[in-house]
């Protein structure tokens, strides 16, 4: 996998300065498909180009199960283009080896962050669902010049006709920034196909990557449709924050879809696998009347919502922004009567005592406590578990020993910038132990998501039944 970067505004050797990348030196970076490699072909005063090829490891690539998984046919994982055409993973190298340029920051040189460079780029292998065609309509918009080659099956015999690949120059007057981030966002796009789990935290990502050009792009549908896997919570949340943008319409945008993305196949991502499992624990324990602390935008209250098991339901967060989200999120003016009256949202902070969050038959805590600094922590439990005490309660976590399957986590990085910590399993276990032991709590740990043999689920999940009604 390649791609090439020219500038040819003197000093072109600037260009150096923004990628904090020197011209003089070749570089490594090790990515979790592969290992990715910069250097510079030419570096003078008129032309510079930087280089960045990326070597796709297919023994990690198999190991990932994204592309071709057990049920897929059995050739898959050997025989696909996955290592050669650009995709998601040369999204992914980027951003590890460019974050400080596509963030906009350049210390030794400052001015020139601002500066609009006449540059060149060149993919020679693009996979592109839509053919020619798709990439015009993706990067013109954007003061590309495009040049967009379909790449024959094989040159010497040109009755086979014509790949799914095509051969990418573009052409244009650019910041660098905005251009590495057109790159980061409309290569999966093109590809229309992540080699990796498509979680909540992707709606942020495509949202600092699309800041100033995103809001205003003709095919932004279709960006953010392909963008966020097709996943239509993580859509609608996106759809969301760019109407706040430019005043649209959230409905207008949620249902333009094009048709050709309609049909397309939507996998399970791991933020609906963790609410599918929390709903599988409260129905197992069989809660009828649930508070979700932390409820934040309302996933999990939707999915309740919509399950007439659940006949009180409660959604409370310190964030008033967050519950304003989960109302139009819910659709409450929408909805019946008998629907809107199962439910309220409650503005509360986890650690004070409120009294509206007592009596209930369940508490749900998901994906909150790491965004609570560790001293914080007991006040949580006191208020959670002390003087709410539901008689159930579910907490999912994420599982820090995953985080070097995430290809975008450099190691130590945690998911959300957010996160106080994330723990392992056995800090998660010590944890739930000593709250259930302190508490008068019964507990028992379940993964969510696939069980890696080496390190686990990715996220982790323990549901707590308080000791006198097991009894």
């Amino acid at each position: 996998m390649l791609v090439t970067i020219t500038s040819t505004a003197p000093p072109a050797t600037d260009l150096g300065f923004l990628l904090h990348k020197h011209p003089d030196r070749a570089q490594s970076f090790d990515v979790a498909v592969g290992r990715a490699h910069v250097f510079y072909p030419e570096a003078e005063h008129d032309r510079c180009t930087v280089a960045l090829q990326l070597e796709v490891d297919p023994v990690e690539l198999v190991r990932g199960k994204r592309f071709g998984g057990k049920d897929a046919f059995s050739l898959a994982q050997y025989v696909n283009d996955r290592p050669y055409a650009a995709s998601s993973m040369l999204a992914v190298a980027l951003r590890r080896v460019f974050s400080t340029a596509m963030a906009g920051r350049c210390d030794a040189r400052p001015e020139l962050v601002t500066q609009r460079l006449s540059l060149r780029i060149h993919l020679p292998a693009v996979s592109s669902r839509g053919g020619a065609e798709a990439v015009r309509q993706l990067f013109a918009p954007l003061g590309w010049q495009v040049d967009a080659r379909v790449v024959p099956l094989d040159p010497h015999v040109p009755e086979w006709g014509d790949s799914a690949y095509i051969d990418l120059r573009l052409r244009g007057e650019q910041r660098l920034a905005d251009a590495l981030n057109h790159l980061y966002v409309l290569l999966p796009v093109l590809d229309d196909g992540k080699h990796y789990w498509v979680s909540e935290d992707e709606v942020d990502k495509l949202m600092r990557a699309g800041e100033g050009w995103l809001s205003t792009h003709p095919a932004r549908e279709l960006i953010t449709q392909r963008y966020l896997a097709h996943q239509r919570s993580l859509v609608s949340r996106a759809v969301g924050r760019l109407a706040e943008v430019d005043g649209s319409e959230p409905e207008s945008l949620d249902n333009a879809v094009l048709d050709e993305d309609a049909k397309a196949p939507r996998s399970e991502t791991l933020a609906q696998l963790r609410r599918r499992e929390v709903v599988a624990a409260l129905r197992e324990a069989g809660a009828s009347r649930v508070v979700d602390f932390g409820c934040g935008e309302g996933g999990l209250l939707r999915d309740l919502l919509d399950d007439p098991s659940f006949t009180e339901i409660v959604g409370a967060d310190v964030s008033g922004r967050a519950l304003r989200l989960a109302e139009r999120r819910l659709n409450l003016d929408r909805r019946p009567d008998s629907q809107r009256a199962r439910v309220r949202l409650l503005l509360s902070a986890l650690t004070y005592r409120d009294q509206r969050l007592t009596g209930f038959e369940a508490g749900v805590l998901m994906e909150v406590i790491e965004h609570i600094d560790p001293p914080r922590l007991a006040a949580v439990e006191d208020t959670v578990f002390g003087f709410a005490r539901p008689v159930t309660v579910v907490v999912t976590t994420p599982n820090a020993e995953y985080n070097d399957r995430f290809p975008e986590l450099a190691a130590g990085r945690f998911r959300h910038p957010d996160h106080r910590f994330e723990w392992s399993r056995a800090e998660f276990r010590d944890w739930a132990e000593a709250v259930a032991t302190r508490s008068g709590y019964q507990v028992r740990l379940l993964p969510v998501g696939e069980d890696d043999p080496e390190v686990g689920p990715p996220t982790q999940l323990a549901v707590f039944h308080r000791a006198e009604v097991a009894a």
